[in-house]
Order: C-alpha cells, then sequence, then structure tokens
C-alpha cells in the first residue's frame, strides 16, 4: 500500500535516511536505491510517496520512492512510460462501461422486492398443486410465480413477509388480487 511522508534524516555520503510517515508513528529507514534513478538526490524536508516492506533486520523500511510530479520509470529499460490520449480516453470509457454494468446487475439483484413493476418470467413452469411447491428460503411476493405458490408459502413456510396488511391473503397487488 502506498504512503506518503517527509524525509526527516538523510546522510548523503552513505547514501541512506529516514522517512517520517504522515499517517504518524516510527520513522522508517529508506536507502538511495529505493529512489527513482535520474531524479536528484533526496533532500530533508521533501515530501516522498512509498511503499513498505521488512528489511533484513525485521523492521519495516520504505521503498520504491515517489516524488510527486514524478513518473515511474522502468529499471529494466530505462524510458517513461507515457500513455497516448487515445489509450486513456479508451481506458476511461472502458471503467464506466465496467461500472455502469456492476450497477445495473447490483441493481437488477437488490432491487427492493415489494416493487410491483418487477418483471416476472411468463416461461417458467409453475406448478399448480401445493404438492409440487416447497420451502426454499423465498420470502418475498416478488420471488413468487402465482397466487397459488404465494399461499402455500405463507401457510408452511417460516419468515415470510408477503401479507403486509396481516388478512391472510399474500401478494394481494401482484398475485392474490
Amino acid at each position: 500500500m502506498r504512503t506518503h511522508g517527509t524525509l526527516t534524516k538523510w546522510n548523503d555520503d552513505r547514501g541512506f535516511g529516514f522517512v517520517s510517515p504522515a499517517s504518524g508513528g516510527e520513522d522508517l529507514f529508506v536507502h538511495i536505491s529505493a529512489f527513482p534513478r535520474g531524479g536528484g538526490r533526496p533532500r530533508l524536508d521533501e515530501c516522498i510517496s512509498f511503499e513498505t516492506e521488512t528489511g533484513p533486520n525485521g523492521k519495516l523500511r520504505a521503498v520504491r520512492v515517489l516524488r510527486p510530479g514524478g513518473r515511474r520509470v522502468s529499471r529494466r529499460s530505462g524510458f517513461v512510460r507515457r500513455s497516448t490520449p487515445v489509450s486513456g480516453l479508451a481506458r476511461v470509457v472502458f471503467m464506466l462501461a465496467t461500472l455502469a454494468a456492476v450497477g445495473t446487475y447490483a441493481y437488477s439483484r437488490w432491487k427492493d422486492p415489494g416493487d410491483s413493476n418487477a418483471i416476472i418470467p411468463l416461461t417458467s413452469a409453475i406448478p399448480e398443486s401445493s404438492e409440487d411447491f416447497s420451502c426454499d428460503g423465498r420470502t418475498r411476493c416478488s420471488q413468487m410465480h402465482s397466487c397459488a405458490e404465494a399461499r402455500y408459502f405463507v401457510r408452511h413456510c417460516p419468515g415470510t413477509q408477503m401479507d403486509g396488511d396481516h388478512d391472510g391473503e399474500p401478494c394481494e397487488q401482484q398475485w392474490c388480487n
């Protein structure tokens, strides 16, 4: 996880120092090799972003340091990765489409079960005799397929929520009207 902090101590001759995390806590060791190449020497009171990992002595240390406004440099090739405006736009469009799809799915799964505009499939096989019904955890009218099914669930299954006015007739607005 990336954290922010301030470089509070630095020994330029030996190439290491300590950073104070912005969230508080103990100062963390940081080595010159954790800084990006070509970014200049670290300076006292410099604000940096870093990740932490456990060092060989068992203590946390700052690694993969970034400076504000700096770019990530690939250590293997030595060049700066830049995205083209088209790839950035494509990424944003893809993320928005994914977010819309997830939102639509979540809405369809968790919308108000008492919604009278709920879509009920007409092609499903609906058992007509009460012997064909069984308590399977459904508790609301929007989950039923017929008035007979709703009546069976109210009479035989615990925890149903289909008889709002407690008159013994379930799902009066959807099925049993």
